[in-house]
């Protein structure tokens, strides 16, 4: 069975592709999570007891015994986790960090036979067995054996011509309140939430594809949406080429330290 730490858009996207190669997963997130592409989000399964995204379901999971059903009905279980205790619980086979927190949390060689890690944060063979690359670009969803991933820069990527124009971040500290969802078309200058009373305003047109939930306390500057210039509201319902290139190289790193079922 695989661990997977995290499971916000990026970690979904690893979990569809190994998921599909017929491998035994369960997740976890914290228990009031802050993803951003929720409609693409497993974490999501915490908050509403369950989840589909593109055709593969997970289930919120409180004990070894609820994950046990969940798979044997086929699907994911996914556990509110805050501290750590859920790796003990499963002691699995091998884990993939997808907490892309842009530093190394707690995970050590020693968590699992296999340990792969995601994104910035991590060197291979120091505090997991291998890294893939989060980065866009041309080493996008590439497996690092030897050393660490690229830095975090602190940019986002590419996507339409706009890199950091198209993130929504809190203005301030407080509760945040959507007044518009995943999916809707915004344009630059509307506001999109607000934080306690204070809007939050996007910065560029295009398809809002995330947002947090009501009710979540953010600090200022804080990630809390995302606008996508591309205008295709379909692209809010299944997981982005990122996703599934970062998937792609986990796939590879579990088979290439011979990870079986």
């Amino acid at each position: 069975m695989i661990l997977i730490r995290g499971a916000g858009d990026i970690a979904s996207g690893i979990a569809l592709r190994l998921f599909r190669c017929g491998f035994t997963l369960a997740m976890t997130d914290l228990t009031k999570p802050t993803s951003i592409r929720r409609t693409v989000c497993l974490s999501e399964a915490i908050l509403h007891g369950s989840c589909t995204v593109e055709g593969v379901t997970a289930e919120r999971a409180f004990s070894l015994d609820d994950a046990k059903d969940i798979w044997q009905r086929g699907h994911i279980p996914v556990f509110a986790d805050d501290d750590g205790a859920v790796l003990a619980l499963l002691r699995p086979e091998a884990v993939v960090d997808a907490r892309l927190a842009k530093v190394n949390l707690d995970t050590s060689l020693t968590d699992a036979p296999i340990v792969v890690a995601v994104g910035p944060g991590f060197t291979a063979g120091q505090d997991c067995h291998a890294v893939v690359e989060t980065q866009r670009g041309h080493y996008l969803g590439r497996v690092v054996y030897e050393g660490a991933a690229a830095p975090n820069t602190g940019v986002p990527g590419n996507i339409g011509g706009y890199t950091v124009e198209r993130i929504i971040r809190a203005p301030r500290a407080g509760v945040f309140h959507p007044v518009r969802a995943i999916g809707d078309q915004v344009a630059a200058g509307e506001t999109v939430a607000y934080v306690d009373e204070e809007p939050v305003t996007c910065q560029i047109t295009g398809t809002l594809r995330g947002i947090l939930p009501e009710g979540t306390e953010v600090h200022q500057g804080m990630k809390s949406g995302d606008v996508d210039p591309r205008c295709k509201p379909e692209h809010c319902l299944c997981a982005s080429d990122k996703a599934l290139s970062v998937g792609g190289g986990a796939l590879e790193a579990l088979l290439h330290f011979g990870y079986r079922e």
